[in-house]
C-alpha cells in the first residue's frame, strides 16, 4: 500500500475509475448483444430500437474516455449495417 497521501488518493481514484469503466464496458457488451440477437432473429423493429440504445451508450462511453471514439464509430457503423441488412 502507498505511504504518501497523494499516492493513497491516486490509488482510491484508480479503483473508482476502474469500477466505472468496468460498468460502462459491461453495458456496452449488453446493448451490442441485444442488437445482434434482434438481427439474428430478423426482428427489424426490435433491432432498430436496440440500435438506438446502443448508439447512445457507445457515444457516451466514447465521450467519457472509456473507449476510443473511433472504436465507438466502428461499432455503430457495423451494427447499423447489420440492422440495415435485416429483411
Amino acid at each position: 500500500m502507498a505511504n504518501h497521501k497523494s499516492a493513497i488518493k491516486r490509488h482510491k481514484q484508480s479503483l473508482k475509475r476502474a469500477a466505472r469503466n468496468r460498468a460502462a464496458k459491461t453495458r456496452i457488451k449488453n446493448v451490442v448483444k441485444a442488437v445482434r440477437a434482434a438481427v439474428q432473429q430478423k426482428d427489424k423493429d426490435t433491432a432498430a430500437q436496440a440500435l438506438t440504445a446502443a448508439m447512445s451508450v457507445l457515444d457516451k462511453a466514447a465521450g467519457k474516455g472509456v473507449i476510443h471514439w473511433k472504436k465507438a464509430a466502428r461499432k455503430i457503423s457495423r451494427l447499423t449495417k447489420a440492422v440495415g441488412s435485416v429483411e
